[in-house]
């Protein structure tokens, strides 16, 4: 009788020492492979998003950059953590003009960008930044519904990349001596027009051209490399050329000339994602251009005040003034431009289709 309690105690002894054992096993693979204990589709996409402008903060600094950083927090939430978006100001992570390029192939993710520096690769998009031809935002956006916006997103993605937020901003003109309002005003001036089609403008003007991405601005104007620059309101502030200029033509009033400068998103990478994950990108950059044309137009009044802060003087330009650059623009890059190709003179041709 005494034997059988001494037969139980050992049989429970090797139990509880198998299940230490066990758990000491697992314990071990957990910490030697955490891994193991959480699925792979836990892990975020990181989305490298880049543009040439200055760097702020969400709620602070140039409009473009807020954008941007507006998305990469709206699409984590969206997507509850699945995509990360992570934003490099000042070309820091590809070079200015280079982006598309890096678009194209997959090596970058989301870029916002001046689409008419990609004009060299496809010709039709310096429609995006051809004086005369965008007289307001609201002609500007219609574009997007209108046949020429069909045909420019389909263009897009045929050469790789999905436009995700539309965007256009009105240009402005910082000069190192007298006020530019007309054609007239800049014979013999070294300008910056920013698109192959306004430098072919301004020659037409009389002007010698000087060619360079906005975050040169500066240092060529400082340098005197450069008499005039004509780029778009935000820029005129970001880049501080009130510390350089003597005088300001704003485009709060009336505007020959609009900047195409979207966010735009590698096909390569939007193609891999699923399709949730597509559906909330398209979704949130749809609802940013109410914040961009908003923050464009403000942009546009305050680019008066921070020069007048400086103590220089700002000008407009009025419908006959706008008029002329226009007359100029029909003679040079709007024959050039519609005469290079089929594709880009029926692109003309359905802009004039848009009110």
């Amino acid at each position: 009788m005494p034997i059988r309690p001494i037969i139980l105690k050992w049989e429970n002894y090797k139990v509880t020492l198998i299940r230490r054992r066990l758990l000491a096993t697992v314990a071990g693979a957990s910490l030697a492979a955490p891994w193991i204990a959480r699925p792979a589709h836990a892990e975020a996409k990181k989305l490298k998003i880049s543009h040439q402008f200055p760097g702020g903060t969400i709620d602070s600094g140039d409009f473009r950059d807020r954008l941007c950083r507006r998305f990469a927090a709206e699409i984590e939430k969206r997507t509850n953590g699945a995509l990360v978006g992570e934003v490099y100001p000042n070309s820091s992570l590809v070079k200015t003009v280079a982006q598309y390029s890096a678009l194209r192939r997959g090596a970058l993710d989301l870029s916002l960008y001046p689409l008419n520096y990609a004009g060299g690769e496809v010709s039709e998009y310096n429609i995006g930044f051809m004086p005369g031809v965008i007289s307001s935002y609201d002609q500007g956006y219609a574009w997007k519904k209108a046949e020429i916006g069909k045909k420019l997103t389909a263009l897009m993605a045929a050469k790789g990349v999905v436009c995700v937020t539309w965007l256009w901003q009105a240009g402005g003109m910082a000069s190192r001596g007298k006020p530019i309002q007309v054609p007239d005003d800049v014979k013999g001036l070294k300008v910056r027009g920013g698109s192959r089609e306004m430098d072919q403008m301004l020659k037409g003007a009389g002007a010698s051209v000087v060619t360079m991405p906005s975050n040169e601005l500066y240092a060529a104007m400082q340098t005197g490399t450069m008499d005039v620059a004509m780029t778009s309101s935000t820029s005129l502030i970001s880049f501080r050329l009130e510390e350089i200029a003597k005088a300001l033509t704003t485009g709060r009033n009336k505007g020959f000339f609009f900047i195409f400068e979207p966010l735009l998103m590698s096909k390569q990478v939007f193609d891999s994602l699923p399709k949730d994950q597509q559906t909330a990108i398209m979704d949130v950059g749809l609802e940013l251009e109410k914040f961009g044309v908003t923050a464009a137009k403000a942009d546009d009044e305050s680019v008066a005040k921070v020069y007048e802060k400086a103590g220089i003087k700002a000008y407009d330009i009025d419908q006959a003034q706008a008029d002329k650059w226009k007359a100029v623009a029909r003679e040079t890059c709007w024959k050039e431009y519609a005469d290079k190709s089929a594709s880009n003179a029926e692109f003309l041709k359905l802009s004039q289709q848009v009110s």
